[in-house]
């Protein structure tokens, strides 16, 4: 199957510069195509997930992806999405960041026997001369083609500075660098990345004279419009140290009804025939699908190993399974939480508990404990078992 087909079929294609001509260039040759990302943290998170499993397809269709980690835009930051401007690295940590994202995509992407490549556009835009910049590139963007862009105009009344308009002229260069060194063709991203895409293929057919192609991708939302893998405490993050693999699996297991479709399709290698099994369903029957979406996508981010440990626990917590992994705790509702962890062994002392819970270091059932009186009511379990966590990674089963 065509790979533009197979983007089509799973849910991921929202824009394309020409379809048709892109269809048959796939079908025709192995075309190397590329993806940004952009160091804003020391891990990727949830919402890289669409761009990351789109190139992974891509490359199981036989083509070639680069992986183009941000060392040089990351010194301005994408406007795109964003109310103001984005808070401004040292270097180091951009490097620092850019050898987190590294580790993270190698998961998704196979680059042995040169399949992909990974390159950093700070090897490029660090060496740009800014005066041969304006005169080389510039010179092929106008101001109102660049404040038409949505995410110029999402900024405009609020201020825009001059370093982030600068972003889509970089961003274009980067396409146009890549067509000269890898002959890359294909630019993908997520579908606010469209204005910037454009820039890109214009670029390259005002200075090469040649035809590229752009291609956006769905962002990653609920069915509602909001965007997916936001949690209490902040992003889903796919570094297993900022969010373990059983909170990670947790999160997917959880999903409304309606999104377990989407999810299926985006985040996951199950073939289509089997995405429409499982989501065929209702009532508690879907309960098993959501089981099955969690485990293939942490099976994905975090080995299969992890995915099978954070299953094991969730059924042990919720399923009356049994667990080594997961201590039982016998509690009794009316009584301080405070107190029955300490009497449990959870804490060593009172002062303990209360310290890493005003360090927000205590959830019951994903909501974090802030007061340090609370009080364990009925509506806290459910079938009479709720799910404690202290830190990151202890998990224990209270039973009333």
């Amino acid at each position: 199957m065509n790979a533009v087909d197979i983007l089509k079929e799973r849910g991921f294609l929202a824009q394309c510069t020409d379809e048709a001509a892109l269809r048959n260039l796939l079908d025709h040759e192995q075309v190397t195509f590329y993806t940004g990302f952009d160091p804003t943290a020391d891990s990727l998170h949830a919402g890289h997930l669409i761009a990351l499993m789109a190139m992974s397809h891509m490359q199981r269709a036989g083509h070639r992806p680069i992986c183009l980690v941000g060392g040089g835009t990351g010194t301005v930051g994408d406007p795109s999405g964003r109310t103001d401007m984005r808070k401004v690295m040292t270097d180091e940590t951009i490097a620092h960041n850019c050898d987190c994202f590294r580790a993270q995509i190698s998961h998704f992407i196979d680059f042995t026997d040169g399949r992909a490549i990974m390159v950093d556009n700070g090897d490029w835009l660090r060496k740009l001369n800014y005066i041969d910049l304006l005169r080389d590139v510039g010179a092929h963007f106008t101001v109102n083609r660049m404040l038409a862009a949505e995410s110029y105009k999402q900024r405009w009344e609020k201020g825009l500075t001059f370093l982030e308009f600068n972003y889509m002229i970089m961003q274009a260069y980067d396409f146009l660098e890549l067509n000269r060194r890898y002959g890359c063709r294909l630019e993908m991203g997520g579908d606010d990345q469209w204005s910037n895409i454009i820039a890109g293929v214009e670029l390259c057919r005002r200075k090469k004279n040649i035809t590229v192609f752009g291609l956006t991708n769905k962002l990653l939302t609920k069915s509602d419009g909001k965007k997916m893998g936001k949690t209490a405490g902040g992003a889903l993050w796919l570094d297993p140290k900022k969010t373990s693999p059983y909170d990670f699996y947790q999160y997917w297991r959880n999903v409304d009804d309606t999104d377990v479709s989407t999810c299926l399709s985006l985040l996951t290698f199950l073939p289509m025939e089997e995405v429409h099994r499982l989501t065929a369903v209702e009532g508690k029957e879907m309960n098993h699908s959501k089981e099955v979406l969690a485990y293939e996508v942490t099976k994905i981010v975090h080995g299969e190993q992890e995915a099978h440990k954070a299953q094991e626990m969730a059924r042990a917590l919720f399923g009356g399974g049994v667990s080594e992994q997961v201590p039982q705790l016998h509690v009794t509702c009316g009584e301080k939480l405070i107190d029955a962890l300490t009497r449990e062994g959870v804490f060593s002392s009172k002062g303990e508990a209360r310290r890493l819970i005003q360090q927000g270091g205590v959830t019951l059932n994903e909501t974090r404990i802030s007061d340090e009186h609370y009080v364990l009511q009925e509506d806290d379990f459910s079938e009479g078992k709720a799910l404690l966590k202290k830190g990151k990674k202890k998990h224990y089963q209270l039973v009333c």
